[in-house]
């Protein structure tokens, strides 16, 4: 049986085995299940992110490149009743935008951060971004990422989680049915958090880029389980209080 498409969900133009149409689908399918499909803004991040721009059902507004969980900031100020979720990449919510990112995490701010970790800077080339693994090849690493120059990778939701009093943080994975189902019930947490008036809530996700990692869809699902998931572990870090 083939299941429909989500009532606002459209069809996209993403690299074929990219992990962001996986993740948009599953967070129109929690939108449409908690009954906030009529009664959300999307907030979305310069990058591969912009995608859902025309994608997602509903209301959304195209961000400045690492601004976008301080405009969802603003949105839920002046909208509190309205579910707000900002949609943006590892390069736009952990390197462009980091201090964005951890200040509306610092406040506890009533918002929902979905990103996207695909450790690189997919959409201008792929460029090596702070999530880039150590002796990853990018544009910008040729023979590989030296953390000894560069630093190491970055673990946003363990930062967050570990420094802030946040409702609920996560890291998922698409790269299988297994993967998949998990992620979904991680979003309709952070929605349900953030429906509650729990606060801030943050859901990464580990995606392929078959294009920029140069690998066919099916490796790239296999990099993210053999090499991804061991550097970026899958988990809850910060459980809701309120269930």
């Amino acid at each position: 049986m083939v299941k429909k498409l989500p009532e606002g969900l459209k069809s996209h133009q993403l690299c074929p085995g990219c992990g962001h149409g996986i993740i948009l689908r599953l967070l129109d399918e929690c939108f449409e299940e908690l009954g906030i499909a009529d009664n959300k803004i999307v907030a979305l991040g310069v990058g591969c992110s912009c995608n859902a721009n025309g994608i997602l059902g509903g209301d959304d507004f195209q961000c400045a490149h690492g601004r976008a969980a301080a405009v969802a900031t603003g949105m839920k100020l002046t909208r509190p009743n309205v579910c707000i979720v900002s949609y943006q990449g590892d390069g736009d919510a952990y390197v462009i935008g980091l201090n964005e990112t951890l200040n509306a995490a610092y406040r506890n701010e009533n918002i929902t951060v979905i990103t996207v970790n695909n450790a690189n800077f997919a959409m201008t080339g792929g460029q090596m971004s702070w999530t880039t693994l150590p002796n990853q090849k990018t544009t910008t690493s040729v023979y590989g990422r030296n953390c000894d120059a560069t630093g190491a990778p970055i673990h946003v939701p363990e930062i967050i989680a570990n420094n802030f009093d946040v409702a609920y943080v996560a890291r998922a994975s698409v790269n299988d049915v297994k993967h998949i189902n998990q992620a979904k019930k991680m979003i309709k947490e952070a929605l349900t958090a953030q429906m509650n008036g729990e606060g801030y809530s943050l859901v990464e996700f580990l995606s392929g880029c078959p294009t920029n990692w140069h690998m066919t869809p099916a490796q790239a699902n296999k990099h993210i389980e053999e090499a991804v998931i061991p550097e970026y572990p899958v988990g809850v870090f910060k459980e809701r209080k309120a269930q």
